[in-house]
């Protein structure tokens, strides 16, 4: 049965999946959006909702991540969140891409309304205005991702840090253990030499004893029987 934690990581990878879909969506609207200012306008606020939704998943899927006891399943959870930030950071490039290209339309329709009399200098002037606050907000966006991917990777390079030293850990054990294997080996044959010397000690003595009462017993055979 999964567990609560588990439960947690795949809503918050289901969401974060419905938030790039949506937000790719909406880029294609700025793509072929030619106006009005307001519309655009609307897009991107619309668009700067769903990254910051996007980028609160995955701040909960890195602190989830922290929050794991075994250290596969902590690399697995951050393995895939920093898939869904690559991807986060692709749609940011691909947003401003979209918002340069709107711009380019709007420009070009404002020249065609110029060249047919149309007076929309004030509504040109607001929108290149508008263009460059949300070129702005972009920037704003890609450098926050560009902090959080740092924060990921001194992340990362804590954690290989921490693998290298109970790898170390693990080998230095390993080299103990041998070591006493050794010395259990030593002991061992130690212990079969004493046994072996022992069992000749009694033999020894057992011969001992039996030439002792063997010679107790021809003494006494001369002196008690002499004839004999």
């Amino acid at each position: 049965m999964a567990s609560s934690c588990d439960v947690h990581v795949r809503i918050c990878g289901q969401e974060m999946i419905k938030y790039d879909l949506e937000i790719k969506a909406l880029i294609q609207d700025i793509r072929e959006c030619c106006g009005p200012q307001p519309v655009l306008m609307d897009l991107n606020s619309t668009v700067k909702e769903k990254f910051n939704r996007l980028r609160q998943r995955i701040q909960d899927m890195e602190q989830m991540a922290k929050e794991q006891d075994r250290e596969t399943d902590k690399q697995n959870i951050l393995s895939e969140t920093e898939g869904h930030r690559k991807q986060m950071f692709s749609n940011q490039v691909a947003w401003r891409k979209a918002n340069l290209a709107c711009k380019l339309a709007i420009d070009n329709l404002e020249n065609d309304e110029l060249l047919h009399g149309g007076d929309s200098v004030r509504q040109r002037k607001a929108t290149k205005e508008s263009l460059v606050q949300t070129s702005g907000d972009i920037t704003e966006n890609l450098m926050s991702i560009s902090r959080m991917m740092s924060q990921q990777v001194q992340q990362s390079e804590e954690t290989i840090s921490t693998l290298a030293t109970s790898s170390r850990t693990v080998q230095e054990t390993n080299e103990e253990f041998k070591s006493m294997t050794g010395t259990i080996h030593l002991g061992r044959k130690l212990i079969l030499k004493y046994n072996r010397r022992e069992l000749t000690d009694k033999l020894l003595i057992f011969l001992a004893i039996a030439l002792f009462l063997a010679t107790v017993l021809y003494i006494l055979k001369k002196r008690l029987f002499p004839f004999i």
